[in-house]
């Protein structure tokens, strides 16, 4: 003989009074975030949440980018996600950020494609690892520090984008590093012409329309020589 419902009362019925606002601040980084799997994104966000860590949840809603080389699924507010939640540290485990990529709901198979530019074993530095996933947004090495920027910069957004010239070099050498079809010094060239505008300021920060100028300036350069 089947049981019979239990009916209760509102008094008798708990509501713990934080669950609310738990609740709405969830909603709205689910619309701020727009995972594509809501289970696994939410699976990492309580989790994230139950343990004090920053929350795999966007700065904003944003649009697909049209620009990345491959159907990654990445874009530049998940990879800022994926650097606030590591920035702390200054290697990352690698079966960690993994995980962190899966929460958001980004594909496994192009998260071991990217460390296949330059594989480790355990462990990554975070800048590094950061510089990579610009690379695999941007189509060319200056759109991909042009997305360094804007994801380190502290900014408002639509500003000058500006990050310390020490940063920004690291991080150039990094990947013209990984390319064969820069020379090193060539390379060198470049930061150096960076370095002697940087200096004149005595600020020690780069912008974006310092080294997008520049190149232009280098282009034109070169084209005149031709």
């Amino acid at each position: 003989m089947p049981l019979p419902d239990t009916m209760f009362c509102a008094q008798q019925i708990h509501i713990p009074p934080e669950l609310p606002d738990i609740l709405k601040q969830f909603t709205k980084a689910a619309i701020r975030t727009q995972p594509a799997d809501v289970l696994q994104w939410s699976a990492g966000y309580f989790s994230a949440l139950s343990r004090g860590d920053p929350l795999p949840v966007k700065d904003r809603i944003e649009m697909p980018m049209a620009t990345q080389k491959t159907d990654t699924g990445l874009t530049q507010g998940l990879l800022k996600v994926l650097h606030k939640q590591c920035s702390h540290k200054e290697y990352v485990e690698l079966a960690d950020l993994e995980q962190k990529w899966k929460n958001l709901c980004l594909p496994v198979e192009k998260f071991r494609a990217l460390l296949q530019l330059d594989p480790c074993e355990n462990k990554i530095e975070e800048i590094k690892f950061l510089a990579l996933g610009c690379s695999m947004l941007g189509g060319s090495l200056n759109t991909a520090m042009k997305h360094l920027c804007e994801i380190l910069t502290a900014d408002p957004e639509g500003g000058p984008a500006r990050i310390p010239f020490e940063t920004f070099s690291y991080v150039y050498r990094y990947l013209s590093g990984l390319d064969w079809d820069i020379p090193a010094s060539d390379t060198e060239s470049y930061l150096s012409s960076l370095k002697d505008s940087v200096d004149s300021r005595k600020n020690g920060m780069i912008g974006l329309s310092d080294f997008l100028h520049s190149k232009e300036e280098n282009l034109e350069n070169l084209e005149k020589k031709t």
